[in-house]
């Protein structure tokens, strides 16, 4: 493996060897399977740490580029397409420009938020979970199953919950849904004919609008700041159906709702005899500390918690579940029982033994420094672009993150231009529902979906159209 590092070069010797190497894996000249010297050896020959080496060894197995087995080496993975970089500037360019030329031209590039690398789905482990699933299922497990869902999916979430969040419930109050749509669609139905007002935060989701909206219930948009919802302005508006709320990373502005406006929430809601319906889409992607705990914790009697796995691992699987109050579990089954009788079983079995054997928690980690990597590719790039000032808003967590840039306002004309560029970005004026302040020069990039090389394009674009006259 021939590799040359230039030591005078400003970039570092770690970007270098992780260039070089992925250029041979790229051209061909590392087969797949081929073995690569160890991280001590290569140090050697090349005169660096062997630090330097493993971070290299370690972004490109992040990537898929490697894979490391312990004890047995790291080794080039399969399935790579090959094609052809000209060798005489492969060590010479940047890695944004070499990233960069594998994006076609044309091909836009969507900051939409919510969308999860899928390339990333851990397909053979899911495999093995749903074939060890129907081996071990009964033939009971073929017909119609009740309403609430597989009780040992049940179970097996609320393990999983007890051990990764702290969260403590019953399996009897956990509700399989096919996705977080289709339960926030039924706990609308389930309070339409009894109140007419929904408290939202304001920005929010336009598409959990539309939900409630098309169930006749009146929307009422309460104002977030950096740190969520602001529970004071509640008690103007009494007797809601229920509040519906995202606290431990506000959407779409990424903050974090503090213990004392959690206690104020949860005595409003006792006080008004409502409920808290706690979406909680991306806890697990959090890149600074543990999980953030749940309003759930605080009470279970009033807060109804709702959860998914197609942020986790793929939109493909419609699996997601909601935890019930017990005086909600009743009505609620006889709502599911005739929204689609049961969510799909076999799933549902194939999930349950993925998580029991740790494929789960295992996929979430690998993801975790995946997104975190490329969120700091994200801001690297904007760096790099845009010397004025901007600032990065919410904490380090989830699939998107919002950019405030100082002395930019994104009317429609800025979006059309950018858009001519082959750039699709969010307004947070796009969110907004009531009348709250607005967000003139703050926009939504979701990153996850996106590979390094389309960060990169995106940015660079962005940027050129944030220069160009009349912006």
């Amino acid at each position: 493996m021939w590799i040359n590092l230039d030591k005078k070069n400003d970039r570092p010797l770690m970007r270098q060897l992780y260039e070089q190497i992925k250029h041979l894996i790229l051209n061909g000249q590392l087969a797949p399977a081929e073995k690569l010297p160890s991280t001590r050896q290569l140090a050697t020959d090349l005169g660096i740490s062997r630090s330097t080496v493993l971070e290299a060894y370690n972004q490109l197995i992040a990537e898929g580029y490697l894979i490391g087995n312990h004890g047995s080496g790291t080794v080039v993975a399969n399935g790579i397409d090959v094609f052809s970089i000209p060798p005489d500037t492969a060590t010479k360019k940047c890695a944004a420009t070499m990233i960069a030329t594998k994006v076609p031209p044309s091909a836009v590039i969507d900051f939409q938020s919510g969308v999860i690398d899928s390339s990333r789905f851990p397909l053979s482990a899911w495999k093995k979970a749903y074939q060890r699933s129907l081996d071990q299922i009964p033939e009971a497990a073929f017909r119609y199953h009740p309403s609430a869902g597989v009780m040992r999916l049940r179970q097996t979430i609320a393990a999983y919950l007890r051990r990764t969040r702290g969260l403590t419930c019953h399996p009897d109050q956990i509700m399989i849904v096919s996705g977080s749509t289709q339960g926030l669609a039924l706990i609308v139905a389930l309070f339409q004919d009894q109140r007419q007002a929904v408290l939202i935060e304001d920005p929010t989701h336009p598409g959990l609008r539309q939900i409630i909206e098309r169930a006749k219930l009146h929307l009422i948009g309460i104002p977030v700041d950096d740190q969520g919802l602001l529970t004071d302005s509640l008690n103007a508006h009494p007797n809601p159906a229920f509040v519906y709320t995202t606290p431990s990373h506000q959407y779409p502005l990424g903050g974090i709702l503090p213990i004392q406006r959690r206690q104020k929430l949860i005595q409003y809601a006792i006080a008004n005899d409502t409920y808290l319906l706690e979406d909680d889409y991306d806890s697990e992607f959090r890149f600074e500390g543990q999980p953030v705990s749940s309003l759930y914790e605080l009470s279970p009697d009033r807060v109804i918690y709702l959860g998914t796995f197609s942020k986790i691992l793929t939109p493909a699987i419609r699996l997601g579940y909601l935890i019930l109050p017990d005086q909600l579990i009743e009505p609620y089954l006889e709502l599911k029982k005739y929204s689609d009788v049961h969510t799909e079983a076999l799933t549902q079995y194939a999930l349950a033994e993925f998580i029991e054997s740790g494929g789960l928690e295992k996929h979430i980690w690998r993801m975790k420094k995946i997104y975190a990597k490329k969120r700091q590719h994200l801001i690297a790039e904007l760096s790099r672009c845009y010397p004025a000032e901007f600032e990065i808003k919410g904490h380090a967590a989830g699939l998107h993150m919002v950019v405030r840039f100082n002395g930019v306002v994104f009317a429609p004309p800025l979006i059309d231009r950018i858009n001519a560029r082959q750039v699709r970005v969010y307004p947070i004026e796009n969110y907004v529902f009531g009348n709250t302040t607005p967000y003139g020069s703050d926009i939504l990039l979701g990153y996850a979906h996106l590979t390094f090389a389309e960060i990169t394009t995106g940015i660079t674009r962005f940027c050129t159209a944030l220069r160009e006259p009349g912006s």
